[in-house]
């Protein structure tokens, strides 16, 4: 994928397979519906979809609070001074990401939502053709964003989602009980996956 930025320049914590991953199916997701993001980081996996999206000539919706997932605060395992605003004595990743999308020439294509991502998928309308589900990692945020916007996602749309560690030593768990929770619904069947990332569709 030849892109003006190279996704992995990027900070945030998708690999290259998964990135990979992540632009194949996002072209059948274009093909349903729309495509949106739960949570962006600095973009990294913005790049990745929204690439897809221009040269489709649609839009990759990006969903984020842009204040860090629970890991991401200080004290805490994966803490970025970086990030931090000094000013607002919390996390804030948008001005990275607002800075990464421009650098990739991607303005025109990714629509930001800042805020709570459960809140905005609550009253979301439009039918969905692919959901990335990489938010917040304790279980009450994983499964509220999950209950919001996994129902939007049309027959045969696409809903990945990061961070699905079977092993407890690799990783935080809600992201996989997630995982397991949608198998297990019955509305959904496992079709890919490749390290933490993985691919379901909509029955």
């Amino acid at each position: 994928m030849n892109l003006p930025l190279d996704p992995q320049t990027v900070k945030g914590f998708l690999s290259p397979d998964e990135g990979a991953m992540l632009a194949h199916y996002a072209k059948a997701g274009l093909s349903l519906g729309e495509v949106i993001e739960i949570g962006a980081w600095c973009g990294r996996s913005t790049l990745y979809l929204a690439t897809v999206a221009a040269k489709a000539n649609r839009l990759l919706f990006s969903v984020d609070h842009h204040r860090g997932s629970e890991e991401n605060q200080p004290g805490w395992e994966w803490f970025d001074d970086e990030v931090w605003d000094d000013e607002a004595k919390a996390i804030d990743t948008l001005p990275q990401f607002r800075k990464n999308i421009r650098a990739a020439n991607l303005e025109q294509t990714v629509i930001a939502m800042v805020g709570p991502s459960a809140a905005i998928g609550l009253v979301w309308q439009t039918p969905l053709g692919m959901l990335l589900l990489d938010g917040g990692h304790t279980m009450q945020t994983a499964l509220a964003d999950y209950r919001a916007w996994a129902g939007h996602l049309v027959q045969g749309g696409l809903l990945a989602i990061h961070d699905v560690f079977p092993d407890p030593k690799d990783g935080g768990r809600p992201p996989f009980e997630v995982c397991k929770m949608a198998e297990n619904s019955g509305l959904f069947t496992r079709v890919d996956e490749v390290g933490s990332l993985v691919v379901l569709q909509r029955l």
